[in-house]
Formats: structure tokens, sequence, C-alpha cells
């Protein structure tokens, strides 16, 4: 061990351990806020396709029991496309939420000799366009047909929440045909796979601070698996049969991110508006916004219970770390202490407002009082004077 440790520090930087080949697929993954939520009515097609119910397969690293949110799905037929490698297969999964979203995944597969040539798969671009239009095209054709299925469609989708997932298959090999220990080669490889991840083209710029920061957050439970999150963009180092259970986490953490910035939106334009009406509309509109403040909390407690639901990962078992890891690197707990500062300001003014509404009521309950006091005194001086 010692040897080896110390052969690994005589070789040249970036270069040992050395794997022969990196092959594997990089995982699109595109989150769309649609609407407000989905009704119960099952969706038995979509776009010519049938709707299953999504599946993974738990692996040693889980619980016995895991509990998976189990979304409706649809896969896609594969496309043919030319990319920067000559031809590609393209596969295409969506992803039907409850809570009013959709996810699609785009796979493409990649058989390289180095890992910097990966960086070129971050913008994906064909012969006859982007990928980035085609699935933009895609989650629009979902959103019209499943208008029907949606509570309060979006007019407009808006800026989708994307990320890439790099997954190498393992185990490493090197050109003799040993195994790589990932630990290892990612000791040796640092710099390399934070260029990937942030999308650095030349790795000579890319500072020491930059490349430790974007590759802090890594986890490894086999010699031959790792994991490696950053805000834009991951590493996965598994066999195949591995992929799915970590590339769902990390597609729910991003399908989360992206309802936290729809309902943070929702939020702006609630409260632009009601600071706005709150001292220029009459007390009818004020009794309407009153409604419409205590609708919203009530809708943004469900959102919040449901958004739950889904993302149920806690504990010290792998794949609740990797949610843990992506969820700070989403920055998913401040996302939350916003929202709640926004509700807590909503709440705030529908207080206020239900207050000056009771005062309004107390004001014409007493004046009616008084009235009918005057009435009582002048029938009883009217009654005395005959």
């Amino acid at each position: 061990m010692v040897r080896a440790i110390e052969h690994l520090k005589t070789e040249p930087k970036g270069e040992s351990p050395h794997a022969q080949r990196y092959t594997g697929e990089v995982v699109y993954i595109y989150a769309f806020d649609v609407a407000y939520e989905m009704t119960r009515q099952p969706v038995r097609e979509l776009l010519g396709q049938p709707v299953a119910q999504f599946v993974v397969d738990a692996s040693r690293r889980s619980p016995r029991h895991l509990f998976f949110y189990r979304p409706q799905m649809v896969r896609l037929p594969p496309l043919e496309r030319i990319g920067p490698d000559g031809a590609l297969r393209v596969e295409r999964v969506i992803k039907l939420l409850p809570v009013g979203a959709i996810s699609i995944t785009v796979r493409v597969p990649f058989d390289v000799a180095r890992i910097e040539d990966l960086v070129r798969y971050h913008e994906l671009e064909f012969n006859n366009g982007s990928l980035h239009d085609e699935v933009r095209q895609l989650a629009e054709e979902v959103r019209r047909e499943l208008k029907p299925f949606y509570v309060r469609p979006v007019a407009q989708l808006a800026e989708e929440e994307a990320y890439t997932v790099f997954c190498i298959k393992s185990p490493l090999t090197t050109d003799n045909g040993s195994r790589l220990n990932t630990e290892q080669w990612w000791s040796a490889h640092r710099r390399v796979v934070a260029s990937l991840l942030t999308q650095e083209p030349d790795l000579d710029h890319l500072s020491k601070q930059e490349a430790e920061e974007s590759t802090g957050r890594y986890l490894s439970y086999y010699e031959h698996d790792l994991v490696v999150v950053d805000w834009d963009a991951a590493l996965i180092i598994d066999q195949p049969q591995n992929f799915g259970e970590t590339l769902y986490i990390l597609e729910l953490a991003n399908l989360q991110l992206a309802e936290l910035e729809a309902y943070d939106r929702i939020l702006d334009g609630s409260l632009e508006r009601s600071y706005r009406d709150l001292g220029t509309q009459p007390m009818r509109r004020k009794t309407a916004m009153l409604r419409e403040l205590r609708e919203l909390r009530i809708d943004l407690a469900r959102f919040n219970d449901e958004l739950s639901n889904i993302t149920k990962f806690f504990g010290d078992w792998h794949l609740a770390r990797i949610y843990e890891n992506i969820s700070a690197r989403f920055h998913l707990a401040d996302w939350h202490k916003t929202l709640d500062k926004k509700l807590k300001t909503l709440d705030d003014l529908y207080q206020l407002l239900n207050h000056d509404q009771n005062n309004r009521w107390m004001l014409i309950l007493e004046l009616t009082i008084v009235l009918l006091f005057i009435i009582d005194l002048v029938v009883l001086f009217m009654g005395l004077k005959h």
C-alpha cells in the first residue's frame, strides 16, 4: 500500500491511475412546472405511448424496505441523431408528477479516451439543432396534450431547471486490464473532474480552490463506485444497473428546485398585488383579497406536504447522503427559508386585512346599536308627547 501511494505521488498529475477508456451515458434532466396540480383522473396514453408506473430497483446500499415515490412515466421511441462524435441513439423518458410538474430525461451514450472529451456534451448540439430546443418542444407537446388533466395549467412554459449527469461504467480498467480504485482515480483526476462539472474546457485556467470546491461533495460506497455532485452537473461511476436509483434521487431534487422556484414566483406575484391593492382598493376588493390570501395559504401548505412526500430521504443510508449533498448544492434549505419568510409576510398581511375587516364590522355594529338607541329614544319621546 505504501509503495502504491508513493507511486501515485511520483506520477504526473492527472495521468495516474489512468483508465483505458471511458464508456457510459450522459443523462440530461429537465424539470418543468406546468400546472398547479394534476387531477386524480388516470392518464392512459401520452404522445401515442402507454403510460406506466415508474419502478426503481433498490440495491444493497439502501434500506430493505426503501420507500420510493413512483410517478407515472412514458418511454418514448428512441431517436437517431448526429452528435459531436457521430451517430447517437437518443432515449427519452417523461415522468408525470401530481404537483403539476413534468420531468424529462434524455440519455445519450458515449465512448471517449479522456474525461476532458466529455465537456462538449454539456450543451449538446446535433447537426439539425440542439437538444435543449427539442426538449422544450417536447415539453410543450406534453403540456398541450395533458391540459385536460391539469388544474390551473400555465399559459406558457417558464424556464426549465436543467441538470446534467455523466454516468461512467465501472470498473475502470488500465491498459493492461487491471481494475482501478475509484477514490484513487478521483484523487489523481480531481482537477479534470472539476473542469467537466464546471464546463470549463481549459483545465489550466481553473483555480485550485474552484477545483476543490466543485468536487468537494463526493460519496463512495464500494471501491468501484463514486458520486460527485456540483450545482449544475454530477459524475457517477458505477455499474450500469445501479445508475437508476442515483439518477432518480438527482432527478427528484432537480424537480423540487423547479417547483420551489415556481411557487416563489407565485408568492412574489401575490405579495406585489397585495401591496398595490392594500391602500387603494375599496372594501369589497379587500374582502376578495382576503379570500385570495386565505386560499393561497392553504394551497402552499398542501404543496409543501405533497413535495415532502416525494422527497422523503432521511437517514445515514447511501442514497439519503446523496440527496443531502445535492440538496446542499441546490440550496433547497435556503429556498425553503425564503419561502417561509414570504409566507410569514403573506400571513401578516392576511392578519392585517382580517383585523381591519373585523374593526369595520365592529364599527358598523356599534353604529347600528347607537342608531337603534336613538330610534328608541325618538319613539319614547313621541309617545310622551301624545
